[in-house]
């Protein structure tokens, strides 16, 4: 498939653009010379991923400024294999979601131009408000162009936003509307909502293809850090470094040694736990006070904290996540978890993140015992085991476990208050002796009932309706009893690993790995040799030739099942 543009390349990124966070000092792009990229319009693509809302948020808060405020809903993701990374492989948009797509852009581009912001974000006065200025435009979309849409732009691209800035200014009578209307139209282009993985002949394997220099920075960019590409990263990808094995060594070693790592982690993890079904979490108050309405976020917030510190700051082993005793709390936090925690904060101040470690022994060690999984994968007003296990299943160990039969009814296992089946795992047991049902409850509830003592906001309990709770489970064939032999039950199994390995390729790439691939056992058997360590892992899939390649068919044939 072709992508089509108009033109030849030719672009300057002079000068700097003022408040521009990442691109506080825009790279100089020439056009010329080892490192020229190829036209737009003679590159193939082989797939693309639309931005997903933290990417765009963030992108926009790097080019623009923390300042610029985004007002609106995106278009709801979709998720696929488990990830809402490769349920972003869309080539068209819904009429609401791009409606949605062009009034935040309106927002956006009304707040670079006004009063308050034009002067550092334009970076030039036109010679009259009330009329075009074509100079004046053509500075800004030469240095802001590149930034949006993460490669140079061609002459006529370029022409054409200093035109329809025009036109609209000489029809407002008001040069800053009319480079409103021209932003507004850049920041709805396919060109900035969607990563576009286009491939060139490579003059150095001829008959083969390689990735666009720009397309793999990009990649590289929102892989690791959840954003749009840096300076440095820009003109590695003009010069030709990208095109090295040395230039991208040096450029995923840069990435991966900065604070905004942090954010790559961040973003792989959330999509990979499901926090974007927390949209849809209510609990009933009269049940669970201490369920406050920001518990929620403060549950999402802790658990990547934990992630973050265990991989970042203690380039700790993968598995350990499932075992470790440390943490972060707030106030309410604790309050949910019953847990002592002393915070000075003065009062009317906001809540603090405290480091916390659990005592040995504590069953809350481990992210499997927090809220933003025990209280997520919970219905309001009961605890749900087979909820539980099949998350755990299909988000952490990445099996997949069938649906529920349509007609199935829960009417059983939801009454908490029959006599004669106090438990939920007497509730859950009866309800089983439906054939229908069987198959896949042994999948999911021997994982879940293991995490019986946490209820339904995350409160841990002994008792549940005055009977004592029977937290014995099984994974796989591995018998233990509670939250804390379920943790090791899980940092023990073959599939943990393998699962977190195969989501951040497809993170990445949107596509499930090709487990045959030589190039893929290789990715593997240098994230077990390094103890499993997550940033290892991800310098094994950014320095890949397998991430930057177009899919194999059977890649294709799966993420368009």
């Amino acid at each position: 498939m072709k992508v089509s543009y108009c033109g030849s390349l030719a672009i300057v990124m002079a000068g700097a653009l003022p408040l521009v966070g990442l691109a506080a000092e825009p790279p100089s792009i020439a056009a010329t010379g080892a490192g020229a990229a190829t036209p737009p319009s003679e590159l193939e693509f082989a797939t693309s991923l639309r931005l997903s809302p933290s990417q765009y948020q963030q992108t926009i808060a790097d080019i623009f400024g923390d300042s610029i405020k985004i007002d609106g809903r995106f278009e709801p993701e979709q998720r696929d294999q488990g990830l809402l990374a490769i349920g972003a492989r869309v080539e068209n948009f819904t009429d609401s979601g791009l409606e949605s797509y062009y009034h935040i852009a309106k927002g956006i581009a009304a707040q670079v131009v006004d009063e308050r912001h034009r002067a550092a974000l334009i970076g030039c006065a036109p010679r009259s408000q009330t009329s075009a200025d074509q100079g004046c435009a053509r500075a800004f979309f030469a240095r802001l162009g590149p930034l949006l849409y993460r490669r140079p732009l061609t002459e006529q691209e370029l022409q054409d936003r200093v035109a329809a800035a025009g036109m609209a200014a000489d029809q407002l009578h008001d040069f800053y509307s009319g480079m409103r209307q021209s932003l507004s139209e850049m920041l709805i282009s396919p060109d900035f909502l969607l990563r576009f993985r286009r491939m060139e002949p490579d003059p150095k394997h001829p008959g083969q293809e390689r990735m666009s220099a720009f397309d793999k920075a990009a990649e590289l960019s929102y892989f690791l850090w959840n954003t749009t590409p840096d300076p440095e990263l820009m003109r590695a990808a003009a010069s030709g470094q990208l095109d090295t094995e040395a230039g991208l060594t040096r450029q995923v070693n840069r990435l991966l040694g900065a604070p905004q790592v942090g954010d790559g982690i961040r973003a792989l993890f959330a999509d990979m736990l499901g926090f974007s079904d927390f949209e849809a979490v209510s609990k009933d108050p009269s049940f669970f006070p201490r369920y406050t309405p920001n518990v929620g976020d403060e549950a999402q917030e802790q658990t990547l904290r934990t992630i973050v510190d265990h991989i970042v700051n203690r380039h700790g082993d993968y598995r350990d996540l499932f075992t470790t005793p440390h943490t972060f709390l707030t106030e309410d936090l604790a309050a949910l978890y019953n847990v002592p925690l002393i915070d000075r904060t003065a009062n009317g101040q906001p809540q603090r993140w405290i480091p916390y470690t659990y005592a040995a022994g504590d069953p809350r060690a481990g992210i499997l015992s927090e809220a933003s999984f025990t209280a997520l994968w919970s219905p309001p007003g009961r605890t749900s085991p087979t909820a539980r296990g099949k998350a755990l299943r299909e988000h952490l160990l990445c099996e997949r476990v069938p649906p529920p039969p349509g007609n199935v009814s829960f009417k059983f296992v939801d009454d908490t208050s029959n006599p004669d089946y106090k438990t939920t795992r007497d509730r859950l047991i009866a309800h089983r002796t439906n054939p229908v049902c069987a198959g896949c409850h042994k999948l999911t509830d021997p994982i879940g009932l293991a995490l019986e003592n946490f209820d339904s906001a995350g409160d841990f309990r002994t008792t549940e309706n005055g009977v004592q709770i029977n937290a014995a489970g099984e994974l796989n064939g591995k018998q233990f009893v509670g939250p804390q032999g379920l943790a090791q039950a899980v940092h023990d199994d073959p599939a943990t690993t393998s699962c977190v390995a195969r989501r951040a390729f497809a993170f990445e790439t949107g596509y499930m790995p090709p487990t045959q691939d030589a190039h893929w056992q290789q990715i593997q058997q240098q994230f077990a040799a390094s103890h499993y360590d997550v940033l290892e892992l991800l310098r094994a899939i950014a320095l890949s030739d397998l991430s930057y390649s177009p899919p194999q068919s059977t890649q294709l044939a799966a993420a368009n099942r």
